[in-house]
């Protein structure tokens, strides 16, 4: 019989998998990603794999819930924080837009991970995106205005730039946007 772990414990493997499991899809994408590769980035058996995870789908959802749910409770500690709006926008931004894509840059199938992820676990997305909405309406003061940052910040992406570049973009974005 196996010894009995701690909850904490347990919360720290599952983290070791989730990071693991990361790394193995945006650098070999998801087809090309075995349980066997998880297992052995995260120093663990493929055994322990099943125990905690029914299959590779069900890791890749939990992968993308927790690389973005995780963001939301400081991504709304710093939409309510002091401080003007620009910098709490910024801030946002920052926590629920830059640092996610600072994970994947570089990371060869990088777009394939959002794309297999926004098709596996919708409700995901569709939830970053409703936080996000809530926090910079909150900051702005405007439903409708949140909307079109949100439609300008996504624009933001689309030549895949580098994080430097990205963070100058969403700086002019939120100091045009919103003016002291």
């Amino acid at each position: 019989m196996a010894p009995k772990i701690t909850p904490e414990e347990a919360a720290t493997r599952r983290d070791t998998i989730l990071q693991a499991a990361r790394w193995c899809f945006l650098n070999f994408g998801y087809s090309k990603t075995s349980l066997d590769d998880i297992a052995k980035r995260a120093g663990l058996s493929r055994t322990l794999l099943y125990r905690i995870f029914s299959d590779k789908e069900d890791i890749y959802t939990a992968v993308f819930r927790h690389w973005l749910i995780s963001r939301h409770p400081r991504a709304r500690e710093a939409a309510a924080t002091t401080g003007t709006p620009q910098e709490r926008l910024f801030e946002v931004c920052r926590i629920m837009m830059i640092e996610p894509w600072a994970d994947m840059t570089g990371a060869p199938m990088a777009g394939e991970f959002f794309e297999v992820c926004e098709r596996l676990d919708p409700e995901v997305d569709a939830l970053h995106r409703t936080v996000a909405h809530e926090c910079i309406a909150a900051i702005l003061d405007h439903d409708k205005a949140a909307e079109v940052f949100l439609l300008a910040l996504d624009g933001q992406i689309g030549d895949e730039p580098t994080v430097p570049v990205l963070e100058q973009r969403v700086r002019l974005l939120v100091d045009n946007f919103v003016r002291g």
